[in-house]
């Protein structure tokens, strides 16, 4: 285990260097697959061993089947953002919410969940919903903080309402039923929902000067915007419908969500060669990067398990007769602390191949804690000092100040650990429907 917690602290430092997250797992990973099999196993050819696995790796992920599903949701998004249908998501929620007080931050939490639905990216909700949201929120006079508080923090709904990413990296790795995992995620997701229409309410009922009144939508208004959006309604109850009964598989459900993604774009007219090529070129260069990410993960992955460094965590902890409890909230706040220097995906790679074994033989539900990881991965996005969507937001809105941002999103990060707290002690949350599914 020693070797283990060396590799780690190595890894930690070339994080800290700025070598991309890629590069910096599969150099720890191959250096410490060698030191290993050379000095603890003296194996002489510890070196060509490593090198062989790089090969291996590299081969065996890029014809994985379960990963096909990562490109095709990746281009489902891409085809439903070069529709342009935020912009309907948006003026819907808008049409029903934006009489009340805070209306408007009500209607972002609300689009960012249904646009979360098709995209499965939270930085690419926040980027896309911070275009639509901000300059209406800014023309009734809304205060900057609650405006890109309610935007950042809606975009975390992102990883976690299916299609999730995320959920599909952590299946992978924990060999877990990926479309188990995405039904999981509908119930804590529209928990989330709830809590921060929840948050909002309690800001403008504190500052009512923060998030007024915007005039009373029509019913025929309403139902006009409504209408405009049956295609991301339709798209997501064929995809997620066609999981849950079982007509289709997760893979199979990605390929039809992109059909369906790209004839929506065609049918509204936004696509030409040019935007085409340039969704096509999109969805490539993000596979590619998530790819070389998984790609040093099971190198790295590879070379703690050879170590030994899960069996001797489990082996201790198991020792020590600790409650399950304990564990869990042990794990959660390994999380919270990672969440304050690594990004979402980073956290993911790096300690699931080290609790899942040891959660597993304590005997509690990988779809459960797949799901809790994901919430505790949720809160990283928008805490300091990196919160990942508040500088996306900040790049977006140059104007906005980066403490304005982070002070806006407090009532939203207060809102997660309620719903962190609600899903770790009512695991019903999260396992109902998938229970159902059988």
């Amino acid at each position: 285990m020693e070797t283990s917690f060396i590799g780690f602290a190595a890894l930690m430092i070339l994080i800290f260097a700025r070598i991309p997250l890629g590069v910096a797992m599969g150099v720890v990973g191959v250096v410490g697959f060698a030191f290993v099999q050379l000095v603890e196993f003296e194996n002489p050819r510890g070196w060509g061993a490593a090198l062989n696995m790089v090969s291996q790796v590299a081969f065996e992920t890029g014809l994985a089947y379960e990963l096909s599903v990562v490109p095709l949701f990746i281009l489902m998004g891409n085809f439903i953002t070069q529709a342009g249908l935020s912009a309907q998501l948006y003026r819907a929620a808008h049409a029903f919410l934006g009489h009340f007080k805070g209306g408007l931050a009500l209607s972002t939490v609300v689009s960012c969940g249904a646009f979360s639905a098709v995209c499965g990216s939270s930085m690419a909700t926040a980027a896309t919903m911070s275009k639509v949201a901000m300059p209406s929120m800014r023309k009734y006079n809304y205060s900057d903080g609650l405006a890109s508080g309610s935007i950042a923090a809606g975009g975390t709904l992102g990883i976690l309402i299916p299609p999730s990413v995320i959920l599909v990296i952590y299946g992978i790795m924990t060999e877990t039923d990926i479309g188990k995992l995405f039904i999981a995620g509908l119930l804590p997701g529209f928990l989330g929902i709830v809590l921060y229409m929840a948050a909002v309410s309690a800001t403008v009922h504190l500052k009512p000067e923060s998030g007024p009144a915007a005039e009373r939508s029509s019913w025929k208004e309403r139902m006009s915007a409504f209408k405009h959006v049956w295609a991301i309604c339709f798209l997501f109850t064929v995809v997620m419908g066609g999981i849950y009964t079982g007509v289709f598989t997760p893979t199979e459900a990605a390929g039809i969500g992109a059909s369906g993604a790209f004839f929506i774009a065609l049918l509204r007219g936004k696509l030409t060669m040019k935007s085409l090529t340039n969704t096509l070129v999109s969805s490539v260069r993000t596979t590619s990067m998530l790819f070389f990410l998984v790609i040093g993960a099971v190198l790295f992955s590879n070379f703690i398990n050879l170590a030994g460094m899960p069996d001797g965590l489990r082996d201790w902890v198991l020792g020590m007769d600790l409650s399950p409890v304990w564990v869990i909230l042990a794990i959660i706040g390994i999380y919270v602390l990672l969440g304050c220097v690594l990004e979402s995906m980073s956290m993911i790679l790096l300690t699931v191949p080290v609790f899942y074994p040891l959660v597993q033989a304590m005997g509690m539900d990988l779809i459960w804690f797949g799901i809790l990881v994901v919430v505790v991965t949720e809160i990283s996005l928008i805490t300091p000092p990196v919160g990942l969507n508040v500088f996306v937001l900040k790049t977006v809105l140059p104007d906005v100040k980066l403490s304005t941002i982070f002070k806006g999103v407090t009532p939203f990060w207060i809102a997660d650990i309620i719903r962190l707290i609600l899903i770790a002690t009512i695991p019903a949350i999260s396992l109902f429907l998938p229970n159902m599914v059988g």
